[in-house]
């Protein structure tokens, strides 16, 4: 009875794989998947990868996560977005297999003022948020058993995010200006991934129809990028890395391409009980800046490997928008 992961070189795939693995004993295997054998813009790979695995459950963790570049690029975004999840829904239903959706905040406008809840009205400004919306809506009409979780500003220690973004470039220049007028929960891909992981054995215990439907899933409180930049470099400061300054600027002084939201845009978990998850995850901005009170890692120990320069960022006066479910464009 195997989990099946797409979009397996990303960090919630992979952080799936490392909480499986420690996981308690009798929890189904997670098997993570990605390109070539498992590849939306060829869907005969979708149903050979469901079939040569033959799944308990599957979730789908693959996604085209470029915002920007899908403004340009929108028949990729959508086939990755959109069109792929539609099938995938329609293999696992016709398989009776679950499936746990990966979605993102970016299905709002950030209007509200307030943190959103499942049941707000979706309105996304750009492509990928637009792709990701038309995916959830296909998914959950052709498969009754799925749930899907939007979360935000996923962080980890692997693929790009905007954490390793920010510590490349620090390793570059002495001066960074960043946007901070947009904000979100930044989510700790581990947290997410253990999140998911008592979601699907919930399920494998046993159908219930309360299941399906959007459930939101991020890490607790709230922060704008310039905010999460600056917790990132104090902690690096404390442990002798070199810290910029860094300059708060409007998403107007940026040249960030896509429609993203300039207001308040924290997603909250109004349904997540339903799923077996009594609140928000911890705090992502916390769980990996050494502030756990478990004793989770530091900065220098979770970014700053030896060897391992990061991302470093293409343009160092503006943040990288973060890949929500990926470290790939589209994997």
């Amino acid at each position: 009875m195997t989990v099946l992961v797409t979009g397996g070189g990303g960090q919630v795939a992979l952080a799936l794989e490392a909480a499986a693995s420690e996981a308690a004993a009798g929890d189904p295997p997670v098997r993570r998947i990605g390109r070539p054998e498992f590849d939306f813009d060829r869907p005969e790979t979708i149903a050979a990868s469901v079939a040569a695995h033959r799944p308990a459950l599957v979730v789908n963790a693959a996604a085209y996560t470029a915002v920007d570049q899908a403004e340009t690029d929108r028949d990729a975004a959508r086939r990755a977005n959109t069109d792929g999840p539609r099938l995938l829904a329609e293999i696992c239903a016709r398989a009776r297999v679950p499936l746990i959706h990966i979605s993102t905040d970016y299905v709002f406008d950030g209007s509200k003022g307030a943190p959103y809840v499942e049941t707000d009205p979706t309105a996304p400004l750009g492509v990928y948020g637009a792709t990701k919306l038309a995916g959830e809506q296909a998914a959950l009409a052709v498969n009754a058993r799925t749930a899907v979780l939007r979360t935000s500003w996923v962080i980890s220690h692997t693929g790009k995010n905007f954490v390793r973004t920010m510590i490349g470039a620090a390793r570059k220049t002495d001066s960074l200006r960043v946007v901070a007028d947009q904000r979100g929960c930044p989510t700790s891909a581990a947290d997410l991934a253990t999140a998911i992981l008592q979601v699907a054995r919930r399920m494998l215990d046993g159908w219930d129809d309360r299941y399906a439907g959007v459930f939101h899933a991020a890490g607790s409180g709230e922060t704008t990028w310039h905010g999460l930049a600056e917790a990132v470099f104090e902690d690096a400061d404390r442990h002798g890395l070199r810290r910029p300054t860094v300059t708060p600027i409007t998403t107007a002084d940026g040249t960030v391409v896509a429609k993203v939201v300039g207001v308040a845009i924290s997603i909250a978990p109004g349904k997540i009980g339903i799923l077996g998850l009594n609140s928000a995850l911890s705090p992502g901005s916390q769980y990996y800046l050494g502030a756990n009170s478990s004793g989770t890692p530091s900065i220098r120990q979770m970014f700053m490997c030896p060897g391992d320069a990061g991302p470093a960022a293409t343009n160092p006066n503006v943040p990288a928008v973060p890949s929500n479910t990926d470290s790939l464009p589209s994997e």
